[in-house]
């Protein structure tokens, strides 16, 4: 029965979009209902299996030439896997539960629920997969499933534009990460994790092979994990249903590069030197993305920009070679992370998917739960004791300062930052008097939106305590350290804060008005320009050539030589018989011209 229920994790969500999609994309209610039955069995037994502790699943061989090249389709059921089939699967259903409300009138919601239980598939397969070529065959179709999500509402040009962009975006990482597993295959002569494991010390002793190969891998982290300078995607990702925003910067897509990371630590931990450039770019990442974080708008793109940032940390966690940290800090995430954008879905539902924050306030009043369980998420977020944040970033924190102390410079200052646009947008959003008419009109969601709000909102009270704190930081810090990082952090939480509260409070526009960061560095325009003078100018040059020259010296000289003939020939067969007599003469005279005359 144990080797069962990893499968009918698996499985589960996989059965539900066949059925969806082959028997009841009609019935709505019916669609909705067995997406979530789904997921529940999904995180039903995902419980079970992580109370009992089993390891054991079935395998068999799903690639096999001789003994060149062997594939298995595995599970693997370690305490990482076990556990994060846990978070998705639960994250996961109350998603689904709350896109019962979210998305009761949307035409397309039995296709929305389809491809929500394919990605739930393609998700629990990262987590679950024992080899590489499983893996990466899951993480296109997380890939593709999150393309048709986030363009669900394809009839709106942002939302397909914002589709392509992630799909091509994160393409572009995966080319590095496939080119990276091949290189793995090279070296170890398997592509099974546990067989990879202990062969590495070959691959390591070649230092610059081993730094080429951890890089590749880490460059499908860098598209799926939204890190610089592949992060431009994550944002723009928020034209997809609000639920949508959620499942992707909670628990799953975003999730999986860091997961990745850590799941194939003995790949990344091979080369020094590729540790320092990935703390790096997760150190930049966390800055560059805080920043651009305070100068936003629109309620959803500053959680967008903020899952970046914390995305950052964790990668930072992952380049400091604390594959504890890392987890920790994801685990709690997903929970805060996932109630803020749920919670700010509620208030779009309310407020006619009006995103612009200087249109709320006052709304802490008229959506109390809502206000209160958003509350929970942002205290969490930016590291309030005894919130789950807290201890998650700390440990981070504590890691940096021990290890290298100008990424902790930068990754201190980033929590001061994200104290101050987080108490930005909760100042504006909830508090002050309204600034339009829906704001006043609001009232709160339904019990079948609030009530996932309420358990998350417990989950990122306590997700720091004893059970995480136990089973994923166990980190060799020094006591100085242990005491000294958290006062610094509190200090910059509370400068963050108050700076955001004075500068904010009863505030009817903008106060600060930075164009950099407004335009985001600038670096979607800069993608735009390389695009049009590289892609796009190849694209122009291959369209004239293909005019002007093949077309019109190859394909349309022959073409008009060939009419031209035909014309002429047209002249001769005039279909006249004293034409065809007239030129027979002609032929007789020419004849014995040339005969006579040659």
């Amino acid at each position: 029965m144990d080797s069962i229920l990893p499968w009918i994790i698996l499985l589960a969500p996989l059965v539900s979009a066949a059925v969806i999609t082959l028997f009841t994309l009609r019935w709505k209610i019916l669609s909705s209902a067995i997406s979530v039955v789904a997921v529940l069995v999904s995180f039903t037994n995902s419980c079970l299996i992580f109370a009992l502790s089993t390891g054991a699943a079935a395998e068999f061989t799903w690639i096999g030439i001789g003994g060149i090249f062997q594939v298995p389709f595995g599970l693997t059921l370690d305490p990482l896997s076990r556990t994060m089939v846990v978070l998705v699967s639960g994250v996961g259903a109350a998603i689904h539960i709350y896109s019962l409300g979210y998305m009761r009138n949307d035409e397309g919601k039995s296709r929305y629920f389809a491809a929500l239980s394919l990605f739930m598939f393609a998700m629990l397969g990262i987590v679950l997969a024992n080899n590489f070529i499983m893996l990466f065959m899951f993480w296109e179709l997380v890939g593709f499933t999150s393309y048709v999500l986030i363009g669900h509402w394809f009839y709106r040009d942002a939302a397909a534009d914002a589709a392509n962009k992630a799909f091509i975006t994160t393409r572009i990482g995966d080319f590095g990460f496939i080119i990276g597993i091949l290189m793995v295959w090279m070296a170890t002569g398997s592509v099974v994790f546990a067989e990879i494991a202990p062969r590495m010390p070959a691959l390591a002793s070649h230092s610059t092979f081993a730094t080429a190969v951890a890089l590749l891998i880490f460059c499908g982290a860098v598209g799926k994990s939204a890190q610089f300078p592949l992060h431009v995607w994550l944002p723009d990702a928020m034209e997809g249903p609000t639920p949508i925003s959620a499942l992707i910067h909670a628990a799953t897509m975003v999730a999986a590069g860091v997961y990745m990371l850590v799941r194939v630590a003995f790949v990344v931990q091979a080369s020094s030197t590729a540790l320092l450039i990935i703390a790096w770019i997760g150190t930049i990442t966390a800055a560059m993305a805080a920043l651009i974080a305070t100068q936003q708008n629109d309620i959803k793109r500053i959680l967008a920009y903020s899952t970046i940032s914390q995305l950052g940390y964790m990668i930072m966690a992952v380049g400091l070679a604390s594959n504890e940290a890392a987890m920790f800090h994801l685990f709690t995430h997903a929970f805060f992370k996932a109630l803020l954008f749920l919670a700010a879905g509620s208030i779009l539902m309310m407020l006619h998917h009006e995103q612009d924050i200087w249109r709320m306030g006052g709304l802490s009043r008229r959506l109390p739960i809502t206000f209160l369980t958003f509350a929970v998420g942002a205290l969490a977020l930016i590291g309030c004791p005894p919130f789950s944040g807290f201890f998650s970033k700390d440990a981070i924190l504590a890691l940096a300062s021990e290890h290298n102390t100008p990424i902790f410079a930068v990754a201190l200052f980033t929590a001061f930052l994200t104290a101050f646009y987080v108490i930005r947008l909760l100042v504006i959003v909830f508090f002050g008097k309204p600034r339009s008419d829906i704001a006043r009109e609001s009232h709160e969601s339904p019990a079948v939106m609030t009530a996932p709000l309420i358990v998350l909102a417990i989950l990122a009270t306590l997700g720091g305590f004893a059970f995480f704190a136990r089973k994923f930081l166990a980190l060799p810090v020094e006591k100085e350290v242990a005491t000294v990082v958290p006062v610094l952090a509190i200090i910059a939480l509370i400068a963050g804060s108050g700076l955001a509260i004075t500068l904010y409070r009863n505030r009817a526009s903008e106060p600060v008005d930075l164009e950099l960061l407004r335009h985001k560095f600038y670096l979607d325009e800069f993608y735009r320009w390389l695009i049009y003078w590289t892609q796009e100018l190849l694209a122009r040059a291959s369209a004239f050539f293909d005019r002007w020259i093949i077309d019109a010296a190859a394909v349309g000289g022959s073409s008009r030589g060939t009419w031209s003939i035909g014309a002429l020939l047209r002249l001769i067969q005039v279909g006249n018989l004293q034409g065809y007599v007239f030129l027979f003469g002609l032929g007789v005279v020419a004849i014995i011209y040339f005969a006579v005359f040659r």
